[in-house]
């Protein structure tokens, strides 16, 4: 308990984590009360007042139909963070187990676990999840799926380099000198030894998530309208660029300013948990 609170107390005064942290919490709390802080309906068309640009009833101005941009934006951050959210969790816990079942097992089974890994990761992610994405189709599981399936080695190549390493040591030996099973060893002892680097890279990988799911949608490929998701307001913006550019700018700074809270919490948290990250540190200090 002691050493957790010490961590939080390091991860506090490192100011870009505590920003990024304050960030996320807002937009956390955005995406659970987007009902109640949207002024309009996000859906409802009004061709009267189309284009508008950000007044005392619309801040954010209005789209090429007349709906709420402010309402919009609001709306579309319960969508980026559910999908971040989601694809990291499925990602993270599926890497996490092909790692150390990998990294523990060897063999044959690790040949199999990597070898995979190396076929996904011998095509560039965005073009992979484009193709699965136009496979399947747009929507919102298609979108999730397949990020799911470009992001998960990233996780099993990192767990199994620490299994390796942590099956080594001393209290492992014990373990097996006990007989203890080896369900018991990857689950007692040598998994929680690889979670905070887990912790870290899925800090960072819902920023990544968040433009990759913005980048499909953009192209046609993700969330369809009428739905209110960042990317696809991007694109219904583009043909306005010079006449009404808020449809883009607030789309864009939002999820810019949201990947940036993500990198800046991952950043601290890599700084803090990851004990050679602590070690380069405090040398350049």
């Amino acid at each position: 308990m002691n050493e957790n609170w010490m961590a939080l107390k390091e991860l506090g005064e490192n100011r870009m984590s505590a920003v990024g942290a304050v960030i996320i919490v807002f937009l956390v709390f955005v995406a659970f009360f987007a009902p109640y802080l949207a002024p309009h309906d996000p859906l409802k068309q009004n061709l009267g007042k189309r284009l508008l640009a950000p007044n005392g009833e619309y801040p954010f101005g209005t789209d090429e139909l007349g709906r709420c941009i402010f309402s919009r934006v609001l709306y579309g951050t319960r969508i980026s963070l559910e999908i971040g959210v989601v694809v990291v969790v499925i990602t993270a816990l599926v890497g996490t187990i092909l790692g150390g079942v990998s990294g523990y097992c060897g063999g044959i089974v690790d040949e199999i676990i990597m070898r995979a890994v190396d076929i996904v990761l011998a095509f560039p992610s965005i073009i992979l999840a484009l193709v699965i994405a136009g496979l399947l189709g747009p929507g919102l599981f298609n979108v999730i799926l397949a990020l799911a399936v470009t992001h998960w080695p990233a996780y099993t190549r990192l767990v199994r380099g620490m299994t390796l390493s942590v099956k080594e040591k001393e209290f492992v030996e014990a373990a097996r000198a006990l007989r203890a099973s080896s369900f018991y060893i990857l689950r007692r002892h040598i998994l929680p030894n690889c979670i905070n680097p887990v912790i870290v890279l899925a800090t960072l990988g819902i920023a990544h998530t968040i433009i990759f799911a913005a980048a499909l949608s953009f192209l046609g490929l993700g969330i369809q309208p009428p739905t209110p998701e960042w990317g696809s307001m991007l694109k219904a913006g583009i043909p306005y660029l010079r006449s009404a550019p808020f449809l883009t700018f607030f789309p864009g700074i939002m999820i810019m300013i949201t990947v940036l809270a993500f990198n800046f919490l991952g950043d601290g948290l890599r700084d803090t948990l990851d004990p050679r990250a602590k070690e380069m540190l405090m040398m350049r200090k």
